[in-house]
């Protein structure tokens, strides 16, 4: 067995960064150059609605945070609430924070430039057969009060119908892009994701298998982006004091110190004894910012995968298309697979799927809050498609928010997370009573918050405060 190189941070900081990484969702597991771009058959004769020949909106994207555009903009005084579709496929908000509120069910699919390019990265890398039944669609979400407040949401859409227990995705093993085993430090991995695509990106030499990962990288969200800056780890200053939030600011600020260690302990000196490892572009050396998006890349896309049988080993994988399909907190559908050669990763139907209809999974198994949400994704989680029928309720908070608050309270949050200890508790609920809930709204509804991440901060507050009201009551 390889022995691992100990981690460049120090163990007491690596440990209070224990959840600072957190999988998307867990498989379940069973006892495996392009030069033009032509549309894939079952996407060429689908009678859904197709896209011109245009790009959808910024370059690439994700949640796959991938790039869409939005239809409008959102209103500066719009409440926060409502839907969590939202995630590996979309790039949305411009305005303020993504927690979302309504969504259609039925979407376009997708054949802009870089979805063509992506479709054929697919059929050479032995997935074509997942575009006989998906491809990439961009779905209109509503995101306020207004039917004029609407974005486009771009993720993963149902080409045909498909059954409950049939195969939706799959992707073999060999395809995705292992980062290593399984641990709570994202930056390892992260310098390894950007060294390949600052190769990528740099056109500098590289393995052909990295060559050929382009038209896949090409889809991720870019350095930057409305998506990556959604996260707390790209918040201002004044920002993460609008949270109200000692906890999440503190594993935000080790975040972040983790990050500046690892550059300065592996990239910098590797840039400096080979300028082209980590060259960003032309004339710029990818920077500790750089490593900071790379390292948000992998809490917010990174899939948890077991090795073989024989194995207690799990493994970080990037899962193109899988990786593609936005969130809800209740979807039915299942994935499954095993990191070995040979294995297939896929995502089976827990329900019938409607042709037209967006293929979503729920990140962090479906059980984590928005104090993860608002770190590792990028955005808040409104509900999940079960409880969108409250949302014209307005009392309704999101379980996103209650998980939260009942670990204020010591009534459990997340399965996944620490209990707080009473200190802890005690010290993030004094944290949130320098303005009521009444004030907080008002202040959002003034529309003088217009920085995107401060606004994201008050309503993951206002969320907080409404669910704490509600089991107090």
């Amino acid at each position: 067995m390889k022995v691992r190189r100990p981690s460049p941070v120090p163990i007491l900081l690596a440990s209070l960064l224990g959840a600072a990484y957190r999988p998307v969702q867990s498989f379940i597991f069973p006892s495996s150059s392009q030069s033009q771009c032509r549309l894939p058959p079952a996407i060429a004769t689908s009678t859904l609605p197709l896209r011109p020949n245009d790009e959808v909106g910024a370059s690439t994207s994700t949640a796959i945070h991938m790039a869409s555009s939005n239809t409008k903009k959102k209103k500066s005084g719009r409440s926060g609430g409502g839907a969590g579709l939202k995630g590996f496929g979309s790039s949305t908000s411009s305005a303020s924070s993504k927690s979302l509120s309504a969504s259609s069910s039925t979407g376009v699919v997708d054949r802009s430039p870089s979805s063509l390019k992506f479709y054929s990265y697919l059929e050479r890398n032995g997935a074509e057969s997942n575009l006989k039944r998906v491809g990439l669609g961009n779905f209109p979400l509503q995101i306020g009060p207004s039917a004029q407040d609407t974005i486009q949401l771009r993720g993963v859409i149902a080409l045909r119908d498909i059954a409950k227990g049939e195969t939706i995705i799959e992707i073999p093993y060999e395809m995705a892009l292992d980062l290593g085993r399984e641990s709570a430090d994202p930056t390892l991995p992260a310098t390894t994701l950007l060294q390949k695509y600052c190769t990528w990106k740099s056109g500098n030499d590289g393995p052909p298998v990295d060559k050929d990962r382009g038209d896949y990288f090409a889809m991720l969200p870019p350095y930057l982006s409305e998506d990556c800056l959604g996260s707390t780890d790209f918040f201002s200053d004044g920002a993460l004091d609008m949270l109200q939030s000692p906890l999440v600011v503190e594993e935000t600020l080790l975040r972040r110190e983790l990050v500046q260690l690892r550059y300065e302990r592996d990239v910098e000196p590797m840039s400096q004894i080979s300028s082209n490892l980590y060259r960003w572009d032309e004339n710029e050396i990818a920077t500790q910012s750089h490593l900071q998006w790379a390292s948000w890349i992998i809490t917010s896309r990174v899939l948890t995968v077991q090795g073989s049988p024989d194995s207690n080993s799990a493994y970080r994988l990037l899962i193109p298309l899988i990786d593609m399909c936005n969130h809800d907190r209740d979807s039915p559908h299942i994935l499954t697979g095993r990191a070995m050669p040979g294995g297939l990763l896929k995502v089976v139907a827990g329900v019938g799927i409607k042709a037209g209809e967006a293929i979503n999974i729920g990140y962090g198994g479906g059980v984590e809050g928005n104090d993860r949400f608002i770190q590792d994704y990028g955005f808040l989680d409104g509900g999940g498609s079960k409880e969108r029928g409250k949302g014209g309720d307005k009392e309704f908070v999101a379980e996103g928010y209650k998980i939260v608050a009942r670990k204020l309270l010591g009534k459990g949050g997340s399965r996944t997370l620490t209990k707080m200890t009473a200190a802890e508790s005690e010290r993030a609920l004094e944290a949130l009573k320098p303005t009521s809930l009444e004030e907080d709204e008002m202040l959002l509804a003034s529309g003088t918050i217009v920085r995107s991440d401060e606004r994201m901060a008050l309503e993951y507050r206002i969320g907080i405060k409404k669910a704490l009201q509600g089991f107090n009551a």
